[in-house]
């Protein structure tokens, strides 16, 4: 009879969760704090923020509540920024259904699977060295991974590193302003240099580029949300030891969902009440802006990775938005990570080195190391 894998520690469960605070509390530690200190209550106005922790109302927000999709510090707002035009973060109605459609064609389950083999041979080259006892660094692996699947996705002329590079600069410049705080003199120039690099970049090979908003902002989201995603799930599995359910394709799928529930790549989800509502009690002013907490309505902070009672699909998903805006690319996120853990089980790594990155625009490594179970490694590598 085949043994299940074991369900992780409290002790491995707690030092898993403690480096992977380390990505906030060294990335944006007064963000951190704030958002820390609010969560007790489900929703908190400050000053002209409302802060919305609580599941039911973040998800109340996102479908029933009157959002203005283009305001400044939101995403619609920093898609404006990336190019001109409507993009799929601020269109309504039949614009806005087209342009989802199209898209969720490209990353429906047929979509996805022509663009497994691309990611699947960057893991196969980048993860080769652990085999060879030499240690691999998970973030360069995650943005080749992201920048080879958008440009084979969009059919761009760029680099799969620069263009992995570009969207990680344009999205720093460009959602400077979803955080509290004065802007940084020069950043409206830094954010329009970005964008003309990365639109240079995802230039079709052939033809002119259809909905250039649209493709800026598809690189952005695909590039940065993997970028934080996937070293941070592969420490979790490291220090919480979880690769045997890495490994197990029955449980897999499930702890796949958990771990992105947990790292929630994009915590925080800003808007704009476009009318007067109200949210769990607290009054909302139309023009107020909104901060959904992303991380706590999906109970990423206090509810750890379970593969074998994971959270219900309902409150896992809400990582990627809710109703109508739910992120189209959620098949194509889960299958990435799907194929890394599979990828990187079989050496049982280790975390030797970590470095949170402080200029990103979501929380996640600067440098995430990882080397084989010394069982696994040659005596050359020792």
């Amino acid at each position: 009879m085949i043994t299940p894998p074991a369900a992780p520690t409290p002790s491995a469960l707690r030092t898993a969760r403690r480096r992977d605070r380390r990505v906030y509390t060294r990335s944006h530690p007064v963000l951190f704090a704030l958002l820390a200190a609010a969560r007790r209550r489900a929703v908190t106005r400050i000053g002209g923020a409302v802060l919305v922790h609580g599941t039911e109302p973040y998800r109340q927000a996102l479908v029933r509540l009157p959002l203005d999709r283009a305001a400044a510090g939101t995403t619609g707002g920093a898609a404006r920024g990336l190019s001109a035009g409507g993009t799929l973060f601020d269109q309504e109605g039949t614009g806005h259904r087209a342009a989802r459609r199209a898209l969720t064609d490209e990353l429906g389950a047929a979509g996805v699977e022509r663009l497994r083999p691309v990611w699947q041979e960057v893991l196969a080259r980048r993860l080769a060295p652990l085999e060879a006892g030499r240690d691999v660094d998970l973030v360069p692996l995650a943005r080749e991974v992201a920048g080879a699947t958008v440009r084979s996705l969009l059919h761009a002329t760029g680099g799969p590193q620069d263009i992995a590079s570009a969207a990680a600069a344009a999205a720093a410049a460009a959602v400077r302003d979803h955080l509290p705080g004065p802007g940084r003199p020069g950043s409206a120039r830094a954010a329009a240099s970005a964008a003309a690099r990365l639109e240079d970049l995802l230039t079709p090979a052939r033809g002119e580029a259809a909905e250039p908003a649209l493709r800026a902002m598809l690189a952005v989201a695909a590039v940065n949300t993997t970028v934080a995603a996937l070293p941070r799930a592969a420490a979790w599995c490291a220090d919480a030891g979880l690769w045997e359910q890495a490994a197990d394709d029955r449980l897999r799928p499930a702890l796949v969902g958990e771990l992105l529930r947990v790292t929630a790549p994009s915590p925080l989800l800003p808007r704009v009440a476009a009318a007067d509502a109200e949210l769990d009690g607290c009054p909302v002013r139309a023009g107020d802006r909104l901060i959904l907490v992303a991380r706590h309505a999906a109970r990423a902070h206090d509810r750890p990775p379970d593969a074998h009672r994971p959270a219900p699909p309902a409150l896992a998903h809400l990582v990627f938005g809710t109703g109508p805006h739910t992120c189209p690319g959620a098949r194509l996120a889960r299958a990435q990570l799907d194929d890394a853990l599979a990828s990187l089980a079989p050496h049982r790594p280790t975390v030797s080195h970590a470095r949170a990155d402080r200029g990103a625009a979501l929380p996640g490594w600067r440098s995430l190391t990882v080397r084989a179970a010394e069982a696994r490694r040659s005596p050359e590598g020792g």
